[in-house]
């Protein structure tokens, strides 16, 4: 007796439509664009690690209100980037779907001035103390 194939109408069912259009990518672009997607993902929960070892595990760094702004900030900026991830992924899979040019982020930039600003602060923040 063989088994049926699985129906598959169901996982295509919760797709979003733009899965549904175009041409399947190679998978090895597919799973590049996943493992960046990834490693934002680890970004974003390093901000939300960050922000409460600061705000449990650093009484001394900073005043209390500092202490618990920059907690607040670096926990904010993790759940904009894990939202923000999201997008980039599913822009470069449409972009890949529809044989069209990568987006461009100034995602990037802004990140790499944010971790900036929150090294200065941090520093600021540890030679005051």
């Amino acid at each position: 007796m063989t088994t049926p194939p699985p129906d598959h109408s169901r996982r295509r069912a919760f797709r979003p439509r733009w899965q549904r259009l175009g041409q399947h990518p190679d998978y090895r672009f597919s799973l590049a664009n996943e493992r960046t997607f990834l490693a934002w993902i680890r970004t974003s929960l390093a901000f939300m690690a960050g922000a409460v070892g600061l705000y449990q595990f650093a009484p001394d760094v900073a005043t209390p209100w500092a202490r618990e702004a920059m907690a607040v900030l670096l926990s904010l900026a993790g759940a904009v980037l894990a939202l923000a991830a999201y997008r980039r992924w599913s822009g470069n899979e449409q972009a890949m779907r529809s044989d069209a040019a990568l987006p461009y982020t100034r995602l990037l930039l802004i990140l790499a001035l944010f971790v900036m600003a929150v090294a200065l602060v941090l520093g600021l923040l540890l030679l005051s103390g």
